[in-house]
C-alpha cells in the first residue's frame, strides 16, 4: 500500500471530523444581536372650545293686565363651558319684535321691549330686551370651571292691557369667547 493510500482515509476522517466540529460550534455559539435606539416627540394640540348647554327650554310669566310678574323663584338657567383663559360673555336678544298670541284671530301683541332681564352683569337691575341689539347678561374674564359655569337670568314684565292668551316669542342666547 502506498503512502498516499494510507494517508487518504486519515485525511478524509480529519476533514469529516473538522466539518462536524465546525458545524456544531456554529450552532452552539449565541448569535450576536445588534441594537439601536431612537425617540419621538408626542404633541397634543388642544383647540379652543365653548358650549352653551342646559338652557331652560321655556319660561312662563303669569299675571293680569297691570301686574308686574317675574321668574324670581324659577330663573332661566344655562351652563357655559370654555377652556379659553381670556374668558367669555353671554348675550341675549329677542328673535322678533313682539310676543304673539296663540289663539287664532288674536291680533294683539306684546312688544319684546316690555320684557326685561336681570343677569349677573345687571347686578339686580332689570334691563329691557331690544330686537336687533344683543344685551350682555353674563361675563367672566377666565376659563369656566371644567364642568361649566351655571348662569341664571330672571325675567319680568308688567303685563299690558291685551286679550287673555298665551303670548310667546323666541329669545336667543349667544356665548362668545373673549
Amino acid at each position: 500500500m502506498s503512502t498516499v493510500s494510507r494517508i487518504r482515509p486519515l485525511l478524509v476522517g480529519l476533514l469529516v471530523a473538522g466539518a462536524t466540529v465546525g458545524g456544531l460550534s456554529g450552532r452552539a455559539a449565541p448569535a450576536q444581536a445588534d441594537t439601536d435606539t431612537g425617540s419621538t416627540t408626542a404633541n397634543v394640540q388642544v383647540g379652543l372650545a365653548i358650549t352653551l348647554s342646559d338652557l331652560s327650554p321655556s319660561f312662563t310669566l303669569t299675571g293680569n293686565p297691570g301686574a308686574a310678574v317675574s321668574t324670581g323663584g324659577t330663573p332661566v338657567t344655562m351652563r357655559v363651558t370654555t377652556n379659553n383663559f381670556a374668558g367669555y360673555n353671554v348675550t341675549v336678544q329677542p328673535a322678533a319684535a313682539d310676543l304673539v298670541g296663540a289663539i287664532v284671530g288674536n291680533t294683539d301683541t306684546i312688544p319684546m321691549t316690555l320684557l326685561e332681564v336681570n343677569g349677573p352683569v345687571q347686578g339686580g337691575t332689570f334691563a329691557a330686551l331690544t330686537p336687533g341689539t344683543p344685551l350682555e347678561v353674563a361675563n367672566k374674564s377666565t376659563a369656566s370651571d371644567p364642568d361649566g359655569d351655571v348662569i341664571s337670568n330672571d325675567y319680568r314684565i308688567t303685563v299690558p292691557f291685551v286679550r287673555p292668551d298665551t303670548y310667546s316669542g323666541t329669545i336667543n342666547y349667544v356665548t362668545t369667547t373673549l
